[in-house]
């Protein structure tokens, strides 16, 4: 075990991750945390200020750690690489969930059936297999899905937006697996 030295305040500061303390709440809403700091950010959120902005294009954020991560969109920087492949990425939580594929650990069961998925933003789309629930709807007609990418791809239908093109010939289409299944007529 590492020795760390501390003092008072920041003693006191860091117990609190073990005792679950949090005396600091906001006066807005129901949120509570155990730092100062942490409760002056969070009222960011209620006042709309965005102190730390990109010098390269428009961003603005809350956070210094958010424009940090920002940052890397100019400067193609992906700090976080695997170890058994050749995937990077800009944040360590990418990489977490890139890990899953490797171990094949599938964190995010279904209580309802055997599904079983690696993040919990897909277990939120499952579970809409059994609510029924479809939350996008097309403005244009009577279509409604349970996935954003679903109605993106059902709204080329209505603007004839093709945008998968092979590269040996004229052939365009509005889904990758259409232009995949197109090029097998290249290949034989």
């Amino acid at each position: 075990m590492r020795l760390q030295m501390y003092s008072k305040s920041s003693l006191v500061q860091h117990m609190r991750t073990h005792t679950g303390i949090k005396p600091f709440a906001c006066m807005l809403c129901d949120y509570k945390c155990a730092t100062n700091s942490n409760l002056v950010n969070h009222m960011r959120t209620h006042t709309g200020i965005k102190p730390f902005a990109c010098k390269l294009c428009n961003y603005k954020c809350t956070l210094s750690s958010s424009l940090v991560r920002h940052m890397r969109i100019h400067s193609g920087e992906k700090p976080f690489a695997c170890k058994l492949c050749n995937y990077k990425c800009t944040v360590s939580s990418s990489l977490v969930k890139h890990m899953r594929l490797h171990s094949g650990e599938k964190p995010f069961p279904c209580k309802l059936c055997d599904y079983k998925c690696t993040v919990n933003s897909r277990l939120l789309e499952h579970m809409r297999t059994h609510t029924g629930i479809k939350p996008f709807a097309c403005k244009l007609c009577d279509y409604k899905c349970t996935v954003s990418s679903s109605l993106v791809k059902h709204m080329r239908l209505h603007s004839g937006e093709k945008p998968f093109a092979c590269k040996l010939c004229d052939y365009k289409c509005t889904v990758s697996s259409s232009l995949v299944r197109h090029m097998r007529t290249h290949t034989g």
